[in-house]
């Protein structure tokens, strides 16, 4: 992309400027103003900024809350060391290689009940139909949600997920998101806390490191917190990978020919989508940083789409390539703060490919024009992918 343009007027809160394709900007950016200041915030556009700023939370916190424009949540994200690493041990203990690892089958089985529902149609959306199901399910089973309840489960995220973009608009509809939330949360934790299950919610609720447990507030929060961060972010990730490999067909047939190239692919697609547009931290005290001085209290945002295409660190980064290799991508963040459920993710993505390969092998676009983002200035990704496929039977004995 050219960097020799006209300075471009930037807003990185708001929501129209991380739905359309921001990387035009991003690029002008990185190389003429890469540590920029909008009038309200600081915008990090260069990876290795990103990173060095994610490792000094003595000077960059996480305390002031990950959006700029509203304050801190009682969850762990919104802390520093030592309290965050305290919350983090206990959290941690649901999302261990010995409980993510077993979940392999169980996402298989559910990627099957998904494709069930449409292959007979020969069409349907990719977004609404396939990508978005999938997290929804297994974080929904987790934090033991019943069946019909995930709806309402998908309402409540999608709520307060617009809340967090500051707008007035949202916050009532995201006040009344996190009640109804808190109340179904508080029905669970009872019930895990009088009879344990083999769920990530009974984990939490017992789980105990040195002394330590979650109480109520932390558990609903926290609980929250993987809702939020783990069921919109995955869809994002399918719906924008599925468009890659659909969009230059050989990528497809690549990977049909040679699955064991789905694990590359898989963080190629984290790398492009990057669904988590930005978070935020708080300057602690006056601070010069790359020769910009910064002042106590100001805000800055870690942009990771523009870490994760930064010319110095990715060859030709605007390629989307399945075989990338390095592809140190940021797109789980950095540092302490570095996503618990990337184990996960990593797992949910690989076997629904596997599976739509498997199953739907001549999935094809609709529409040969790229798909709209919602207008969010936080987490952002595709509304509606139509596709096609010829008609097939479900599988036996599959029940959704």
């Amino acid at each position: 992309m050219a960097a020799d343009r006209t300075e471009p007027t930037i807003d990185f809160l708001s929501g129209a400027f991380w739905g359309r394709d921001p990387h035009e900007d991003l690029t002008w950016l990185r190389a003429h103003s890469p540590v920029h200041w909008d009038g309200n915030v600081w915008g990090i556009t260069r990876y290795d900024d990103v990173r060095e700023i994610s490792k000094q939370p003595d000077l960059f916190s996480n305390a002031g809350g990950i959006r700029p424009d509203a304050g801190p949540i009682p969850m762990m994200i919104d802390m520093d060391d030592p309290e965050h690493w305290q919350r983090r041990k206990l959290v941690n203990r649901g999302f261990t290689p010995r409980r993510v690892r077993p979940s392999e089958d169980r996402i298989r089985e559910v990627c099957d009940e998904i494709i069930d529902r449409v292959c007979e149609r020969g069409e349907c959306d990719f977004v609404w139909d396939i990508a978005a199901p999938l997290p929804l399910i297994m974080i929904g089973d987790a934090l033991g949600v019943a069946p019909e309840d995930r709806q309402t489960l998908l309402e409540w995220s999608d709520g307060m997920l617009r809340g967090l973009t500051g707008d007035p608009a949202a916050l009532g509809a995201a006040t009344e998101a996190f009640a109804g939330y808190t109340e179904y949360a508080g029905q669970v934790i009872a019930d895990r806390r009088a009879e344990p299950r083999d769920d990530l919610m009974s984990v939490l609720v017992h789980a105990e490191v040195d002394g330590d447990r979650l109480d109520h507030d932390s558990l609903v929060h926290e609980s929250l917190l993987i809702l939020v961060g783990g069921d919109e972010t995955t869809r994002h990730v399918i719906s924008g990978g599925g468009w890659q490999l659909l969009a230059d067909r050989s990528r497809w047939d690549r990977l049909a020919t040679d699955p064991g190239r789905l694990p590359g692919a898989v963080e190629e697609m984290l790398r492009w989508v990057s669904p988590i547009k930005n978070m935020a931290r708080t300057v602690t005290r006056d601070v010069t940083f790359r020769d910009h001085p910064m002042e106590a209290g100001q805000k800055l945002l870690l942009l990771y789409p523009s870490a994760n295409r930064d010319e110095a660190v990715f060859d030709d980064p605007f390629s989307f390539d399945i075989d990338r290799a390095p592809n140190d991508h940021v797109a789980f963040g950095f540092g302490s703060h570095f996503c618990l459920g990337n184990s996960l993710a990593r797992l949910e993505l690989r076997v629904m490919f596997e599976q739509l390969l498997a199953r739907l092998p001549d999935l094809a676009l609709v529409d040969e024009v790229e798909p709209t983002c919602r207008a969010a200035n936080f987490i952002s990704g595709y509304e509606a992918m139509p596709v096609r496929f010829g008609p097939s039977r479900p599988r036996a004995g599959l029940s959704s």
